[in-house]
């Protein structure tokens, strides 16, 4: 084949918070790049996921999800995070949830309005729509807001269509050569998705009982050709935030550190040693310094 032949391009998954753009990404490739948990917000940065097949490759943009709360300086960079990554991109998926459509809905529509690329609308979570008769109703007037998106109802955690979302975004992609190597699957480093593997832990172990002011920096990453050595430091904001996460005798903060030692050992295919501190880091959320030595400075 030449390289005439292949195709590549960007595609962004755009979308409120918690309508399941990481799940959609992480089974789109068929394996966890982006962190999800049942909490909004969950994702921080633009992640990129890469799915290479034959002469097409993917590069898939996972967006925080946009929403309205600007109050901290996190909340900004969230959302500039996400309407920075719909510039630049070849194709965008705006996914909805089922039937609903908010005010965080509309906010992404009105940013997607002058769009100049390719947009599909995916209506996620079809399989737990009880009166599927509701559904074209609702399929009509979206298809009336947006008359040129491609329409396409799907489950991301069910795998339902999501071989035909593929179809439809690579019938969308230019022509150009591959731009990362084919077994690559992120381009982000190995320390970021460890970080993102505790984040992960926590947001899902802790619920509601843990607000957004928690952050995770690796302070070491060591290969010592057997065991991988990494330590993390968990930032909160409050000692009353310290004492939940550490839990009754260090039990949730060990428990957290198992589940991600497990992720880890399995995205880094060896053994891995994980260490677990919390600290006390008060203001870290609104400050813009802070913010970018935990690296939310790729804008």
């Amino acid at each position: 084949m030449t390289d005439s032949k292949q195709r590549c391009g960007y595609v962004a998954i755009v979308g409120r918070p918690n309508v399941g753009k990481s799940t959609l990404l992480n089974h789109m490739l068929g394996q966890k790049v982006s962190i999800t948990s049942r909490k909004p917000q969950t994702t921080r940065n633009n992640v990129q996921g890469i799915k290479t097949e034959g002469d097409t490759q993917i590069v898939f943009v996972d967006t925080p999800g946009l929403h309205r709360a600007e109050t901290k300086a996190i909340n900004r960079y969230m959302n500039q995070a996400a309407t920075t990554a719909i510039k630049d991109v070849d194709v965008v998926i705006f996914l909805v949830d089922r039937l609903a459509w908010t005010e965080e809905d509309e906010m992404v529509a009105q940013r997607l309005e002058n769009l100049s690329c390719p947009l599909i609308l995916a209506i996620n979570k079809v399989d737990k729509i009880e009166q599927k008769d509701t559904l074209l109703p609702h399929l009509q007037k979206l298809s009336e807001r947006f008359p040129k998106a491609e329409m396409i109802p799907l489950s991301a955690l069910r795998n339902t269509n999501l071989d035909r979302l593929e179809d439809l975004i690579v019938e969308r992609l230019p022509e150009g050569i591959h731009l990362f190597p084919e077994d690559q699957l992120t381009d982000k480093s190995s320390r970021f998705m460890a970080a993102e593997m505790v984040r992960e832990k926590i947001t899902r172990q802790l619920g509601d009982e843990l607000p957004y002011q928690m952050a995770v920096e690796i302070e070491e990453f060591k290969d010592d050709g057997r065991i991988l050595h990494i330590s993390a430091v968990v930032l909160v904001e409050r000692d009353g935030q310290k004492r939940i996460l550490i839990g009754d005798r260090g039990e949730r903060i060990k428990q957290i550190g198992q589940q991600a030692r497990l992720d880890m050992e399995k995205l880094f295919d060896q053994k891995v040693m994980l260490k677990l501190w919390v600290k006390v880091k008060s203001g870290w959320s609104d400050d813009s310094r802070a913010l970018r030595s935990l690296g939310y400075d790729d804008l």
